[in-house]
């Protein structure tokens, strides 16, 4: 799975999704972190130039272009999780602290997810 969690210089969630300079595109494996890559996106700087829906349309295209599937973001506005609804991407909220533990425990409970939505898996 493709997550993408908005970063800090020191490694910590950018609480500020729609707004962060830097994001991480994390490939994860059955819950583990497989592979991590770092862009700088300015989003701090883009987002109040032209329309919200073309910054909207920036966000999109920058995830569809990278394949993700899920993002982790401490908040996300309510526009904007509807872009990403739309765009049938998992959200997880809340997210703060090491931004790789907080990609590891979106993961992991994503996998967990899949397990008890699978009816071929009992329960």
């Amino acid at each position: 799975m493709l997550i993408c969690v908005p970063i800090q210089a020191d490694g910590q969630v950018d609480p500020r999704w729609g707004r962060a300079a830097r994001v991480a595109i994390v490939e994860t494996s059955e819950g583990a972190l497989t592979a991590w890559r770092e862009f700088d996106v300015g989003w701090n700087e883009l987002h109040d130039q032209g329309t919200e829906g073309g910054h909207h349309a920036r966000v999109a295209r920058f995830l569809k272009d990278h394949g993700v599937e899920m993002v982790v973001a401490h908040h996300v506005g309510p526009a904007m999780m509807t872009m990403l609804d739309r765009m049938g991407l998992a959200v997880r909220l809340g997210a703060s602290g090491d931004a790789r533990q907080a990609v590891s425990r979106a993961a992991r409970a994503r996998s967990l997810d899949h397990l008890v939505e699978d009816p071929d898996q009992g329960g």
